[in-house]
This record gives structure tokens, sequence and C-alpha cells, in this order.
């Protein structure tokens, strides 16, 4: 009897019973619930059935169960901490993967809060800023080992979380109408802020989901345009650093590839605010590639938008990176090969200005790529199409090159281009070298009458070493007056 009574007291909770997920175990729940105690008792982290070895009629429950035990995180710094539970919580993930692969009937709404609950709590995280942990696209093409890239040590977790996201926006069995609500802006949001992971394994699977949810949430498409521009503006005009511009860029690849004819100013808006300006950073080779396909393709819908490419491309040129020179010809090729000839006319004076300086240039590379433009059947058109105009500008330059570049390849390759504007048009190009000639002895003269001058000058300036007389010089165009202060005072 006295024990009857004293069991219906309430009981103290003990300390250990105040931390149910046991010790080295974190518990995080954005929704503020309490977490979930009814399978694990006493504190502790127990494996819950296969769907293998329960009836069909129960598997949505199970479904859930597992669901909301791997809603709990563990502490991966210490390898050797909570090792059991790690396991469990993996095996449990490999479970609910291979679940969502074959489930029979639509996502249930409580499923899809509980799998964007999972996701949110073991996805969602902060990365270690600026000062702390730099970006490992900087420090690759300083030439670091890929061996040393920095990799996320929950991995064996956040891969199958994961696959089990991916696979669950990929079903048949979601109905988007449905996980919109979970699958909301914030969630999209949040995913895109994981594309600064230094772990490239898990940009890869960012990237698949992300396209993925951009296929089929048609609603969310407009705002992951707009929040990929804003991650682009950021990286451009603040940080200049970012892990995942690449990934990011293969995804834009694939939806200008789908745009819809005539482009939407929207899309030329992104072209130029958000696109040409990623030419700028000086990281640029981290993501030139995924870049360029970008940009050809733009062109490849709409050949009107290749002077708007081509004038931008000139406009983030660089200077004294040559490197970065020899990419910027190469997408330079990509894009005229989709230019027409009215396009080309636009924009030809600038292009070949800057065209004639890289062939001039003292890096080899550079001046080789630029010659190597003549090699293209298309381009060669265009230019012996509008010969007249382009002859006058390169002519200079490529005889330049003749008499005084140290590279024997850019020589020859020069010396071929040189005969394909011969056979063009003959006497265009005696006219051209006669004016070479001409413009180069003028060139001469002056520097002789150069020469003369600073000669008088020291001649002068040695005379008068013993006083302390100034010495003034006047030049004119025919002739050198040279006079002392002293003269010109009593002139």
């Amino acid at each position: 009897m006295i024990k009857q009574i004293f069991g219906k007291l309430p009981k103290k909770t003990s300390k250990s019973s105040s931390h149910p997920n046991g010790e080295g175990v974190v518990a995080v729940n954005p929704y503020h619930t309490p977490p979930p105690t009814s399978n694990r008792p006493n504190g502790v982290y127990e494996p819950l059935p296969s769907f293998r070895d329960v009836p069909a009629s129960e598997k949505p429950t199970l479904f859930i169960k597992k669901l909301t035990m791997c809603c709990v995180l563990f502490d991966f710094t210490d390898p050797s901490k909570n090792l059991r539970e790690k396991e469990t919580k993996r095996q449990t993930l490999i479970d609910l993967v291979d679940y969502i692969a074959t489930v029979p009937t639509k996502f249930t709404e409580a499923a899809m809060q509980e799998i964007a609950k999972l996701a949110t709590i073991n996805l969602f995280r902060t990365f270690p800023t600026a000062a702390n942990n730099e970006s490992k696209v900087l420090e690759t093409l300083d030439g670091g080992d890929d061996e040393e890239l920095a990799l996320e040590p929950s991995w064996p977790h956040l891969q199958l979380v994961y696959e089990l996201l991916l696979r669950f926006v990929a079903s048949s069995m979601t109905d988007a109408k449905l996980a919109k609500r979970y699958v909301d802006h914030s969630f999209v949001l949040k995913l895109l802020e994981l594309f600064d992971s230094v772990d490239q394994r898990e940009r890869e699977y960012l990237k698949t989901i992300l396209h993925r949810i951009y296929g089929k949430f048609m609603v969310h498409r407009p705002f992951i345009r707009k929040a990929i521009n804003n991650i682009f503006y950021r990286f451009v005009f603040e940080t200049e650093r970012h892990n995942g511009v690449a990934e990011l860029l293969e995804i834009l690849g694939s939806i200008i590839n789908g745009f819809a004819l005539p482009l939407k100013e929207e899309h030329k808006l992104f072209l130029v605010r958000a696109l040409m300006p990623l030419h700028r950073p000086k990281c640029a080779a981290a993501y030139h590639q995924q870049l360029c396909y970008c940009i050809v393709q733009f062109v490849e819908k709409d050949s009107k938008l290749a002077d708007t490419v081509v004038r931008g491309l000139l406009r983030y040129w660089p200077v004294t990176n040559s490197s970065k020179e020899v990419m910027f010809l190469g997408e330079l090729e990509e894009v005229l090969e989709g230019t027409q000839a009215a396009e080309f006319q636009r924009c030809m004076v600038p292009l070949f200005r800057r065209i004639a300086r890289c062939l001039n240039s003292s890096h080899f590379q550079v001046a080789e790529r630029a010659l190597f433009l003549w090699n293209n059947d298309h381009i060669r058109n265009l230019i012996t199409q509008n010969h007249k105009v382009i002859m006058p500008i390169v002519f200079p330059a490529m005889e330049r090159n003749m008499c005084g570049h140290w590279n024997q390849a850019v020589k020859n390759l020069t010396l071929n281009v040189r005969k394909v504007l011969a056979e063009t048009d003959q006497a265009l190009f005696d006219e051209c070298l006669a004016k070479f000639q001409e413009d180069e002895a003028s060139k001469a003269e002056v520097a002789a009458k150069r020469e003369a001058t600073w000669k008088l000058l020291e001649d002068l300036a040695a005379s008068k070493s013993v006083s302390s007389e100034a010495v003034l010089v006047t030049r004119f165009s025919s002739s050198v007056t040279i006079t002392t202060s002293g003269k010109a005072s009593g002139s």
C-alpha cells in the first residue's frame, strides 16, 4: 500500500536524464521542440528496426521515427567519441535513403516536414570566416596541393543526408505543390550559402540538388536566379572570395541553355551585370571554363549580344596578367565563332586595336594565341570581308614582330599571317607597308633630333660645370637654341 502511494508521487529528474542524447551528443532543433526520447530510453541512442523487418502498414510510421532519430548531431572533431552512436545514425540514414528510392506512395505532409527538418539540422551551418579560413580557390591558383584541401569531418553523415535530400527532390512521389511549403525560399537560400564550402564533394551534391529544385519547383526559379546574382555581386564587388562560383556557373549554364527566345530583358541584364564582371577578379582562372560556356550560350541564343560581350571583354581585359590574357583570347575566339558580320563590324575597330597590342606582347603565349585567331575559318572570313579596316590596324604590329620579336615561333606565325594578308589584297598590303616604312623613318628622324638635343645639352653642361650659372634650353620645331639665363635676361 505504501509502495503504491510513493509510486504516484512525481519523481525528481536526475542529471543524467536531463541530457537524453547522452554525452558528446548535441541535439539541435530549429522548431524549438524538445528532442524525441521515445527511441532512446535512459539516454541511449538505440537503432530502430529495418524497413524489411516491419509490415508495409507500419513503414510510414517507422519512416517518420527514423527521420526524427537522425535529427541529432554528433561531434566529429574527436574521432574516438560516440563511435557506436555515429555508426547507428549512419546505418539509419542508409536505410532511409534506400526506402526513399522505393517508396510506393506519395510522401505525406508530415514526412515532407520531417525531411526538411532533417536537412535543416544536419546541413545548414556557418562556415569559418575568411580571416580564419582563406578561400581554397586562391590557394589552388597559388599551386596548392589538392590533397591538402580541407574536408568536412562529418562527411560520412552529410553525404547520406545529401543523398536523401536529392532522392526526395527527384522522386516522382514528391508533390511539388505540397513540398514547396517546406522547400521554400528560406530553405533554398540556406542551400545556396552552403556553396561556399571548402569540400568539393559537398559542392557537387549541392549543384545537383539545386538543379533538381530549379527544375521541379518552377515557382522558385526567379528567386534562385536573383539569389545567385546577389552571390556574384558580393563576390565581385566586395569579397573576391567564394569557393562555389564554378558550380553555380555550371547550374546557370544549363539554365541559360533552356531560356526561351526571344530573350527577356531580365536575362540580358543578367549577362551584362552579373556574368561579364566575373572576368574582373584575380582568381577568374578557377571558374573561367564555366563562365566562358555561359557567355557563349548567350551569343548562340542571340547573336546580337556578340557586340555587348566583346566590348565587355575589352572593358575587363587584363593589362599585366599574361596567363589571364591568354584565357581572354581563347574566350574571344569562341565568342567570335558565333558572331555574325553585322555585329562583328560594330566592334571590330576597338577589338583589333587590342589584338594588335597582343601581337606585340613580349609574352610569347599571348602573341601566339592572338595569331591563332587567323587559323579559325569563320574568323578569317570575317577579317577578309572587312580587311580594308582591319589590315591597317594590325599591319604595323606584324611588321614589328618580323623585325624584332625574340621568339622564333611567333615570327614564323607572323610570317604566315602576313602572307594571308598579302593574298587578300596586295595593293592595300603594299600601301600599308609603304606607310609603315614612312612612319618608321619619321620616328627615326625624331629620335635623331632628340639625341642631338641631349648631346648639345650635355656639352653645354660640361662647359659650364665650373660655374654656378644656370642653363636654359629652348626647343623649336626646326632647330635647337641654347642660351644661358644671363643672356636671356640681357636680351
